[in-house]
C-alpha cells in the first residue's frame, strides 16, 4: 500500500511518534483495523450534517487505541467542515456532573479544518460575515451602503437568534454585543464577551454591561449555550459540532456522591441527544470495560445502562458499527507489524526500506509486547516510539548501522506510561544503575 501523504504531514507524523504522541493530523495514513467503522461513522456523521444528532460510546483496554481513534474520528469529522472539541474528564479539572466546566473546555479546545483550538473567535466573526453575506445575496441593499447593510444585517441576526433568544437569552444578547463591539472596533469587550460565550468566568464587568449580561455560566445554562454554540456553528458554515469526552473511566475512582451526579449528567446528556435537543451534535465518550460493566461505573445508574447496553459476542469482526458501543479490541501481533509497515512508508527512507524489512518489524513487535508482560495491546505507543527513535532514524543516519547486530531493546520505566510499567516485570526492564 502506498501512503499518500506530504511531506510537512510526514514530518509531523515522524516527530509525533518519535516523541511517543498521537500525531496530530495524518491519522488517515496510520489506520489499521478502523475500514469495518467508516461507513457506520460516515452516515453518522451524514446524520449530524442534515440537523440530527448522534451518541456514540468506544470501549477499549489501555493501549487498545481509543485516543487515535477518536482524532482519526476527528480528521474525518474536521473535512466534512465539522468543529471538533476533545474534553479530558478528570476529577479536579473536569468534573462531568459541572456541566459548565465540559462547557468551558469545549470552547477551549474548539477547533475547525482552518483553525486551531480555541477557535470560538474565528467561528464568532465567521458568523457575522455569513450574516453579511446573506444580505448582500438579496440584493436588498448594496456593500457601499454601510448604514443600510448595517440595518439589514441586525435584522436578519434577531431572525436568527430568535430561537435561542427563546432558550438562552443571555447567550443572544452576547452575540448582539459582541457585533456591535467588532463593528465598533472595541476590541477589549468583543474579546470579554467572546470569553463570556465560551463560559469563562470573572468576565469584565465592563464587557457584560455592554451587552447587558450578567453573572457567570451555570451548569444548567451550559446545556443552553451549548445549543446557541450549535446555532452559530451552522450559520457560520459548519454543519456540525464532534466532541469527544475523553479517559470517562475516571469517574470510578471519584467519591461516590460526585460520581453519581456525574452518570446522571452523562444520562441527562444522552437523552437530550436523543430527544434531538442539540442539532448537529455528535457526542463520543470513551472508557474502558470496566466502566462500563462495572458496578463503579454505568452498571452503577440502571436507566443509563439501558441506554447503553450493547450486546458483544466472542468474535470481534461480527460486532455491529451501528451500535450504540462500539468495541475496540486492541492490537494484534500482525497489526502491530501492519503498523509499522505504514510508519516505514511514511518515513521515507531507501536505506530504512532496504535494512528493515517485514520480518524485523515482526521480531521487534514480539520484542515489546514480551517486555510488556505479553500483553500486545499495550505495546502500539512504545513499539512506534522505538521503531522510529531508535532504529528508522539511525538506519536513516548511519550507513553501517544494522538493527539486528547493535541494537538491543530496553525499557526504561521513566519512558513508560503507569498502564505500561504495570505491565511489564521489574526482570523485564533495564533498571538504570
Amino acid at each position: 500500500m502506498t501512503v499518500e501523504v506530504s511531506a510537512r504531514r510526514r514530518r509531523d507524523i515522524i516527530d509525533a511518534l518519535r516523541r511517543g504522541a498521537v500525531p496530530a493530523n495524518g491519522l488517515d495514513a496510520l489506520a489499521v483495523g478502523l475500514d469495518r467503522f467508516t461507513t457506520a461513522l460516515d452516515e453518522d456523521l451524514d446524520r449530524v450534517s442534515g440537523g440530527g444528532s448522534v451518541f456514540k460510546a468506544v470501549r477499549g483496554e489501555y493501549g487498545a487505541g481509543k485516543t487515535f481513534f477518536t482524532r482519526w474520528l476527528g480528521e474525518r469529522a474536521k473535512r466534512r467542515g465539522f468543529a471538533v472539541a476533545e474534553v479530558q474528564i478528570s476529577e479536579l479539572e473536569t468534573p462531568l456532573h459541572r456541566m459548565e466546566t465540559v462547557y468551558r473546555r469545549l470552547v477551549e479546545q474548539l477547533a475547525t479544518e482552518q483553525f486551531a483550538p480555541s477557535a470560538m473567535r474565528p467561528v464568532l466573526d465567521g458568523w457575522i460575515f455569513a450574516l453579511e453575506e446573506d444580505v448582500l445575496a438579496g440584493g436588498r441593499v448594496a456593500e457601499t451602503d454601510a448604514e443600510g447593510l448595517d440595518r439589514e444585517v441586525g435584522e436578519l441576526l434577531e431572525r436568527r437568534l430568535a430561537d435561542i433568544s427563546r432558550r438562552t437569552p443571555g447567550f443572544a444578547a452576547a452575540l448582539r454585543g459582541y457585533r456591535t463591539a467588532v463593528a465598533d472596533g472595541d476590541q477589549a469587550t468583543a474579546g470579554g464577551l467572546a470569553a463570556w460565550l465560551g463560559g469563562q468566568p470573572h468576565v469584565a464587568a465592563s464587557a457584560r454591561r455592554a451587552a447587558g449580561v450578567k453573572g457567570d455560566l451555570d451548569h444548567f445554562g451550559a446545556l443552553s449555550f451549548l445549543q446557541g454554540l450549535l446555532a452559530v456553528l451552522r450559520d457560520s458554515g459548519h454543519p456540525g459540532l464532534l466532541v469527544v469526552l475523553d479517559e470517562v473511566e475516571t469517574l470510578q475512582r471519584v467519591r461516590s456522591d460526585a460520581r453519581d451526579k456525574a452518570l446522571n449528567a452523562l444520562r441527562q446528556l444522552v437523552d437530550d441527544i436523543y430527544a434531538g435537543r442539540f442539532p448537529g451534535l455528535f457526542l463520543l465518550i470513551t472508557g474502558t470495560p470496566a466502566f462500563f460493566d462495572g458496578q463503579q461505573g454505568v452498571q452503577r445508574l440502571a436507566p443509563l445502562a439501558q441506554r447503553l447496553a450493547t450486546d458483544f459476542g466472542a468474535e470481534p469482526r461480527w460486532d455491529n458499527p451501528r451500535a450504540t458501543q462500539l468495541r475496540l479490541p486492541g492490537f494484534s501481533e500482525d497489526a502491530l507489524v501492519q503498523l509499522g509497515v505504514r510508519v516505514r512508508e511514511i518515513y521515507d527512507s531507501g536505506r530504512v526500506c532496504d535494512v528493515v524489512d517485514d520480518d524485523y518489524l515482526g521480531e521487534l513487535a514480539r520484542a515489546v509486547a514480551g517486555r510488556l508482560g505479553g500483553q500486545v495491546g499495550v505495546a502500539p505507543r512504545v513499539y512506534l516510539k522505538k521503531l522510529v527513535a531508535d532504529v528508522f532514524d539511525r538506519v536513516d543516519q548511519f550507513d553501517d548501522w544494522d538493527p539486528r547486530r547493535h541494537y538491543e531493546l530496553t525499557l526504561r520505566p521513566d519512558e513508560l506510561t503507569e498502564v505500561e510499567r504495570n505491565a511489564a516485570s521489574a526482570d523485564d526492564i533495564t533498571l538504570p544503575m
